[in-house]
C-alpha cells in the first residue's frame, strides 16, 4: 500500500477556486487532470496545487454536469510529472480500495476500505459504493484498487451514513475522454438532455445544435466578484503584491506565501473574526524548553502577533474583527505579520533546531 500511496503522491492534486476546495488526479497520457464538476462549478479557471509543482491556474476545458466529471489543462504539470496511471473496469465486492484526497483543505491524505457493491445505481448512474472515508475536499479524487489502478472518481457521501461513500467508476471517465479527443480537445461541455458534446465552436447562441437545449461551455461563466470584507482583504492583499487569483483557497479563505513561510487568511462572519496563521515549522526533538521559552518571550514584545503551538506546528497568529479592518490597518498589521513570519521561521530552524514543514503535507 505505501508503494502504491507514493506513486500517487505527485499525480493527485488539489484543486481551490472562490466557492471551494477539492480533489482532482492528473492523466499525463492525455493532458488532463479529472475532477468533479462541482469541484469548479462556476469558474473558468482553477488554482492548482501539488507536491512536485509550483501552484498556478489551470483552464477548464470540459465539463459533465449528468455526470459531474469535469477536466482541466494539465499543461502546466506534464513536464514534472511523469507516466500516466493504468485505469481497470473490473471492480468486485468486498475489494480492497484507498481514497486519495485532500479532505478539509489538507494535503494528501488518504482513507482506506472495501468496496460495498461495485453497481450501485443513484441519481439514475451506476456507482461503486464502499467504506473508505470520504470528506469534503475528497470530491475528484481517484479511488484506487489495492492493485494501483484507479477505479472510480471519488463524488460524494451519505451524511451521518457511517462511511457511505460513492465513486463514479472510471469507465465514464474513458468514455468522456474518448469524447473530447474527437471533438478536437475544444473547450466543451455534454449537453444535459442529449449527451452528445458541443463544442465552443459548435454551439449556437449558447444552445446545442444537435437538440436545442441550452449548455453552458465552462468559458462563458462570470468572472467572481468578492463580496463584503472579502473585497477589502482582497485589496490589501493586491496592495501587498500577492496574485488574488492565485491566493483563493475556498470561501472566505486565502494563502500566500512570504519567503519560506505560508500564511492562512480566513474570515468568520458569524463572529466577525478575520485571522491570519502562519505556519512555520515543527517543534524539535530536543532544546524543546529553549524553543518554549524563545516564543513565550517574544510574545511579549510582539505587537497584535501571538505565538501558539499546535500539535507538532509554531504558529505565528493574527486576529482582528472586521469593525476594525480598513486600508490603513489591515496593511500594517497583515505585512507585519508577513515580514515575522519569514524572519521567525529561519530563526527556529537556523538556532534553535525546529524542523521545516514539508512543502506539500
Amino acid at each position: 500500500m505505501e508503494t502504491i500511496i507514493e506513486k500517487y503522491r505527485d499525480l493527485v492534486v488539489q484543486i481551490a477556486t472562490p466557492y471551494s476546495l477539492g480533489t482532482g488526479f492528473y492523466l499525463s497520457e492525455f493532458g488532463l487532470i479529472v475532477t468533479n464538476e462541482h469541484v469548479i462549478r462556476g469558474n473558468k479557471s482553477v488554482v492548482l496545487k501539488g507536491h512536485a509543482f509550483e501552484e498556478h491556474l489551470a483552464k477548464v476545458l470540459f465539463v459533465d454536469v449528468h455526470l459531474d466529471l469535469a477536466f482541466l489543462d494539465g499543461s502546466g504539470i506534464n513536464q514534472v510529472i511523469n507516466g500516466a496511471i493504468c485505469a481497470s473496469d473490473k471492480v468486485e465486492i468486498g475489494e480492497e480500495i484507498i481514497a486519495i484526497g485532500h479532505p478539509f483543505g489538507l494535503k494528501f491524505s488518504f482513507t482506506k476500505g472495501i468496496v460495498s457493491n461495485p453497481t450501485t445505481f443513484r441519481n439514475n448512474l451506476n456507482y461503486i459504493q464502499h467504506d473508505a472515508a470520504l470528506n469534503p475536499g475528497n470530491s475528484g479524487g481517484p479511488l484506487i484498487s489495492k492493485n494501483g489502478e484507479i477505479i472510480g472518481v471519488n463524488s460524494f457521501s451519505i451524511i451521518e451514513g457511517n462511511s457511505i461513500g460513492f465513486s463514479l467508476p472510471i469507465e465514464f471517465v474513458k468514455q468522456n475522454i474518448v469524447k473530447f479527443i474527437s471533438g478536437g480537445e475544444v473547450i466543451s461541455a455534454i449537453c444535459g438532455s442529449c449527451h452528445n458534446l458541443v463544442g465552443e465552436d459548435q454551439i449556437e447562441n449558447k444552445y446545442c445544435p444537435n437538440c436545442g437545449y441550452e449548455v453552458k461551455l465552462p468559458n462563458v461563466v462570470d468572472a467572481y466578484i468578492p463580496l463584503g470584507m472579502g473585497v477589502t482583504i482582497e485589496a490589501m492583499l493586491a496592495n501587498l503584491g500577492y496574485d488574488i487569483q492565485l491566493s483563493r483557497r475556498g470561501l472566505n479563505s486565502w494563502e500566500v506565501r512570504r519567503g519560506s513561510a505560508c500564511i492562512r487568511i480566513s474570515y468568520h462572519e458569524d463572529t466577525g473574526l478575520i485571522m491570519g496563521d502562519a505556519y512555520l515549522c515543527t517543534i524539535p526533538k530536543s532544546n524543546i524548553i529553549s524553543v518554549y521559552n524563545m516564543i513565550l518571550k517574544e510574545n511579549y514584545t510582539l505587537d497584535g502577533l501571538t505565538f501558539s503551538v499546535k500539535g507538532q506546528d509554531i504558529i505565528l497568529s493574527l486576529l482582528i474583527y472586521d469593525k476594525y479592518f480598513d486600508d490603513q490597518t489591515s496593511k500594517l498589521f497583515f505585512s507585519a505579520l508577513f515580514e515575522k513570519a519569514d524572519y521567525y521561521d529561519n530563526i527556529l530552524v537556523e538556532e534553535y533546531g525546529a524542523s521545516w514543514r514539508p512543502e506539500y503535507q
